[in-house]
């Protein structure tokens, strides 16, 4: 199905806040790689829920908890569709990718990691796919490899393999930078990881809004993101980690629902995936997940994501005729993001313009600095879109920039 400009116009009747004014200007919303906005029926479900649904989950008998119950599997159960897992026990609910790619840091650390071992990361990782790493290291006594990226944005791949070796115990990647937009080949370096027992965990957060995921086609041994990036609430995400390794790792956080037995001599654990789900679950906000996902398996990834591949080489097309523009992240293969530096001008003062203009960009470093540091550069100013964005706003977002470098040149 092709998203015509029909089907576009429905959508974004579905989201009530692209109706907004800022500063008297009808809302321009390419800030989609920060937080996605909510459909109606996001909101509806977490309305619906504390009005009719509002009950712990798990442990109670009476009919309301019961109910909350069957809504929270339901929605896992629904999550390990959408990633293609094999079982639901493999879909782990946290807080957001940060928290998914800490719980891996931590178990997997304690598990299977000792002074000398290594981890690979990639340059243009975001900060929640370094820090926890830096910090395992710390603690450990380890190292931290880096695959470097050539001009363009691209992985090096063959230095990547040259980074592999017998001390190598986890690569931890990002799908899509948030930075670059650059697609990275995961497959392939789920592939190469794996001849040599590596396993991987995949940052998702920037992927699974725009292209389909299928853990089981690409092998990951882990892949997380987040909730509020893919039209959903904030303070939700999600890990999918294989059976043999949740299995084999040990619980993140200690408290109630993680276990099966609890006495003062000893605590026995509880079986997956409850194991890594300590205290009272958002149940409202997995529901509310779940019917997000809903909404856009019925667009259709593959739909979306041809629509945004359209919209960002309409958008790169048009910035190109800005004078001294440069394009940060050329890569082949690029998701539905434009980073860009125009001429000496710093991208604080474009955003700062932009939004007198009612645009929402993003700027600064995106919470990569080594990857602005590797590129002798202070940040970016970035415009990431969505399905429910158009070609007429990138229009208006252009004729606007225009404006605001010929105001600050």
């Amino acid at each position: 199905m092709k998203l015509d400009s029909q089907i576009i116009q429905n959508i974004r009747a579905d989201f009530p806040i692209l109706e907004e004014k800022i500063y008297g200007k009808p809302l321009i919303y390419f800030d989609n790689g920060a937080t996605t906005q909510k459909p109606l029926c996001v909101l509806e479900k977490i309305e619906y829920a504390y009005k009719h649904l509002n009950a712990n989950i798990h442990r109670g008998v009476h009919y309301l908890s019961q109910k909350a119950t069957e809504a929270h599997e339901e929605a896992r159960s629904t999550i390990a569709g959408f990633l293609g897992a094999t079982k639901r026990e493999e879909i782990i609910f946290t807080r957001g990718t940060t928290e998914a790619i800490n719980l891996i840091a931590f178990s997997f650390g304690e598990a299977f990691c000792q002074e000398g071992d290594e981890i690979i990361v990639s340059v243009m990782e975001h900060h929640s796919n370094i820090v926890p790493w830096q910090m395992l290291c710390e603690r450990k006594k380890m190292q931290l490899r880096v695959v470097p990226m050539h001009e363009n944005g691209e992985l090096q791949i063959d230095a990547f393999r040259r980074l592999l070796n017998e001390k190598t115990k986890l690569v931890s990647v990002t799908h899509v930078s948030n930075v670059l937009g650059t697609v990275n080949p995961v497959d392939e370096m789920i592939r190469i990881s794996h001849e040599m027992n590596v396993p991987v965990l995949i940052d998702g957060a920037q992927a699974v809004p725009h292209i389909p995921v299928n853990v089981q086609e690409m092998d990951a041994d882990f892949y997380v993101f987040s909730g509020h990036k893919i039209y959903g609430p904030t303070g939700i995400g999600v890990l999918y980690g294989k059976e043999k390794w949740l299995n084999a790792l040990p619980p993140y956080q200690g408290g109630g629902e993680m276990i099966e037995k609890v006495s003062f001599e000893k605590t026995t654990y509880n079986v997956l995936p409850f194991k890594f789900e300590a205290g009272t679950p958002d149940y409202i906000g997995s529901t509310a997940l779940a019917e997000a996902l809903r909404y856009i398996s019925e667009i259709g990834l593959d739909n979306i994501a041809a629509y945004e591949h359209d919209l960002t080489a309409y958008a790169t097309e048009q910035l190109s005729a800005i004078e001294g523009i440069r394009f940060i992240g050329t890569a082949a293969e690029k998701s539905a993001v434009i980073s860009f530096l125009v001429g000496n001008i710093h991208p604080y003062d474009i955003g700062m313009l932009l939004d007198k203009l009612g645009i929402a960009v993003r700027t600064g470093h995106h919470c990569a600095q080594p990857l602005m540091d590797s590129l002798d550069i202070p940040g970016t100013v970035r415009a990431s879109f969505s399905f429910y964005n158009t070609k007429e706003e990138i229009d208006v977002f252009v004729a606007a920039l225009k404006r605001v470098v010929g105001m600050l040149s």
